[in-house]
Order: structure tokens, then C-alpha cells, then sequence
């Protein structure tokens, strides 16, 4: 029981087959109250509902500072505290370079830059108050390679400032006892590119990755709560892949 007693919010955890419902399931198996946060439309009191009594599904924009404040005003008040944060939010888009419009890169990069910042600074002033907490971004092996296999250049560069960000994060806040840190997983079978890769290039993809296999949700999940639960609490602003060795650097 790696985090037991302990508060977690997870942003755009309301995916069924995503890395941040995955995060969750693992997170109450080891003791967690977990609080899940998305759109409306995703309903994530219904992803909350899955994981027993007693969790949280609240509906929240992370492109929204005040809903982001508003989801971790509702953690603390009916928790009394939160322990993690999980910045799984994000979008990506397959589109080349010189085809991005202004629309496109405020798009992508609100949801995975800036709603990193907003969730972020929600839950940093109680952590604060705490003098303990984690936090743990999700970025991508396409921050690191310079382009994925699916998602664009402007979700690249997304990807990329939250390392950044998460960095600056670190140092600023560890003298008040919050640990921040990110994964970049690689190619991860879930909705976001389910169907997505096609079959002539499947085999190809495979013969760069050494382990052979695509990744599952559960093998970030891992990854996630160890960076969560004490078992780390001796690491921060370190960036762990999860990507079966696709990069190795």
C-alpha cells in the first residue's frame, strides 16, 4: 500500500483506456483517495465510480485556471488535503509542420503546457501549506526526439515545455518538501491512437523498439506511482521514459 491515507488528482483521467484512469486504478489499489478531473462530457464522477466508494469525479478545464482552482477547492475541502497530483491532461494532433495554424498551436499547447501550469498552481498552495506532496507530469518521447509517430511538431513542442516547466517546478518548491517529476512514455496502446498507426508501418515501428512490444497503460502507471509514493522521495525534477527502449540516450 504505497500511498495509503494519501489524496491523488489526476487530470484528464476519465479515459476507460487511458494512462490516467490506469494511474487511478493503481493509485486506489495502493490506498488512495482519488480525485479524477476532466471534461463534462467525459464524466468523470462515472471513472471515479469505478474505483470503489469514496473517490472523487469532478468536471474541470485545465485550459481553465479558476475550474482548476475550483476542482482542488472541492479536493481539500471534502479530503482535507492532497498528496499528488498527476498532470495527464493533454491533446495531440497529427499535422506536418507548415500546415500548423495560430488555432492549432494555442489548441494543443493549452491543454498540455498551460494546463500543466493551472492544475499545478491549484494544488502547489496546499502542498505548500503541507510542507509535502508530489507531482508528476506526463510529457512524451516526442519532447525528447524531436517528433513522435503520430502526434505533430506543435505537440512536440507542448510536450517538451512541460519537462521545462516541470524542472523549474522542482526547484522552486523543493525547500517546501514538493517532489516534481515527469515520465515521457513512447507509443502506449490507448484511445489516442487506437487505430491510428497504420498496418504498413506497424512492423517497422516494432523493429525500433528493443522489447518488441507497444506499451500499456499500466507499464506508465507503474512508473507514475512510483514517482507518487515515498519509494522515490529522493528524486525530483528527473525525467524517467517509459518507451521499451524506442530512445535509448
Amino acid at each position: 500500500m504505497l500511498l495509503k491515507g494519501k489524496v491523488a488528482v489526476i487530470t484528464g483521467g476519465a479515459g476507460l483506456n487511458g494512462l490516467g484512469f490506469a494511474t487511478a486504478k493503481m493509485m486506489a489499489a495502493h490506498g488512495a483517495t482519488v480525485a479524477i478531473l476532466d471534461l463534462a462530457q467525459a464524466n468523470p464522477q462515472a471513472a471515479a465510480d469505478r474505483l470503489g466508494p469514496g473517490h472523487l469525479g469532478l468536471v474541470a478545464d485545465v485550459t481553465d485556471k479558476a475550474s482548476c482552482e475550483a476542482a482542488a477547492a472541492k479536493v481539500k475541502a471534502a479530503k482535507g488535503r492532497i498528496d499528488v497530483l498527476v498532470n495527464n491532461a493533454g491533446i495531440t494532433q497529427p499535422v506536418k509542420f507548415l500546415d500548423i495554424t495560430d488555432a492549432d498551436y494555442d489548441r494543443i499547447l493549452d491543454v498540455s503546457l498551460r494546463g500543466t501550469l493551472h492544475a499545478s498552481q491549484a494544488v502547489l498552495p496546499t502542498m505548500v501549506e503541507q510542507g509535502s506532496g508530489a507531482i508528476v507530469c506526463i510529457s512524451s518521447v516526442s519532447a525528447q526526439r524531436g517528433g513522435g509517430i503520430l502526434g505533430g511538431p506543435h505537440y512536440s513542442a507542448a510536450k517538451a515545455g512541460v519537462l521545462g516547466l516541470a524542472r523549474a517546478m522542482a526547484r522552486e518548491f523543493g525547500p517546501n518538501g514538493v517532489r516534481v517529476n515527469c515520465v515521457t512514455p513512447g507509443l502506449i496502446a490507448t484511445d489516442i491512437n487506437k487505430g491510428k498507426i497504420p498496418e504498413d508501418k506497424r512492423q517497422s515501428i516494432l523493429d525500433g523498439i528493443p522489447l518488441g512490444r507497444i506499451g500499456e497503460p499500466d507499464d506508465v502507471a507503474g512508473v507514475v506511482l512510483f514517482l507518487a509514493s515515498d519509494l522515490s522521495k529522493y528524486l525530483t525534477g528527473v525525467t524517467v521514459d517509459v518507451n521499451g527502449g524506442m530512445l535509448i540516450h
